[in-house]
């Protein structure tokens, strides 16, 4: 026997259209549907038949979506403080995306995806304030509520509503902060549950890392100052630097961090002054072209060619 649907909080007894998802019914206006959405402007328009279901004169319209995702999309319709929240919980931003797609909701929609966009961004410069902004933390996110596998989440959402300019940082961020365990077993939420990747995520990140790992060296990246040294007739010092040089190619293929972003912080007293000015220099400009090609890595178009797919 079928049991008799459930109200939800959000219920306006004055509504004039009643939305049932599974067995929750939720009691909201036609006009601020309508609104904000071609998709509803059209369903209003048309006939209804004969045998449409209806409580007190309000249309009964069934909706084939999960209820927590209609349920964030009607309190960002009739609550004023949802959206102007510092911080979302990604499941929140996620419905806002799928319904926004799915329904039409087009400010709704931008506004979703300039959170994961805020927390993932296509420019160095975005990145770089993001990372200053942490003020020397390990960065969290800020505009998407944080827990531990949030980054895991966000590659799946993006990757799953076609968000393809997300993915190269978010990507990157799990190829930093995640182990290789983590990246092919998950990494516990908090709450009991495990943030996972699909497999195409999995592979990307794995088949990448290795890639990154062996680029960050090569000429011209973040690091090639390291491999290739052109500096040596203006070297007071080459025996010290040639030392210098060495020192710090040890340090940095064993530190922790993968060291393809992070901002260089050579040792004056290992290089000479005419050594130092080069490797800060090559460093920053590796660094700007090692976001360039970001993209490449991870299987995707370059920046310019990467668009969204809403």
């Amino acid at each position: 026997m079928t049991s008799s649907p459930l109200r939800s909080e959000i219920w306006f007894s004055d509504g004039s259209v009643v939305l049932q998802v599974e067995n929750i019914q939720f009691r909201v206006y036609w006009g601020v549907l309508t609104q904000q959405s071609s998709f509803f402007r059209t369903m209003q328009n048309l006939p209804q038949p004969p045998d449409q279901p209806s409580i007190d004169g309000c249309p009964v319209i069934e909706l084939q979506d999960a209820v927590g995702d209609v349920e964030y999309l009607l309190k960002a319709l009739y609550i004023p403080t949802f959206l102007a929240q510092d911080a979302l919980a990604l499941p929140a931003v996620a419905a806002l995306i799928r319904l926004g797609r799915k329904y039409d909701f087009s400010d709704l929609l931008n506004l979703a995806v300039q959170r994961l966009s805020y927390e993932n961004p296509k420019t160095l410069a975005e990145y770089d304030a993001l990372i200053t902004a942490a003020r020397g933390n390990a960065y969290k996110t800020t505009r998407i509520i944080h827990y531990s596998g949030v980054i895991m989440d966000m590659i799946t959402v993006a990757r799953e509503n076609g968000l393809l300019s997300v993915l190269p940082c978010a990507y990157y961020r799990a190829v930093l902060h995640y182990s290789l365990a983590q990246i092919f077993d998950g990494v516990s939420r908090g709450d009991g549950t495990v943030a996972s990747l699909a497999f195409v995520d999995q592979r990307r990140c794995i088949v990448s890392r290795d890639e990154l790992i062996k680029a960050r060296f090569q000429e011209g990246y973040t690091l090639g100052w390291l491999k290739k040294w052109d500096y040596d007739y203006e070297c007071p010092t080459p025996e010290l630097c040639a030392e210098g040089r060495h020192a710090r190619t040890h340090y940095y293929m064993n530190c922790s961090p993968l060291w393809i972003l992070h901002r260089s912080a050579e040792d004056k007293k290992a290089l000479c002054a005419t050594c130092f000015r080069h490797a800060t220099g090559s460093a920053v400009e590796g660094r700007k072209k090692m976001w360039e090609d970001l993209p490449k890595w991870f299987d995707l178009p370059p920046w310019a060619e990467l668009r969204d797919e809403l």
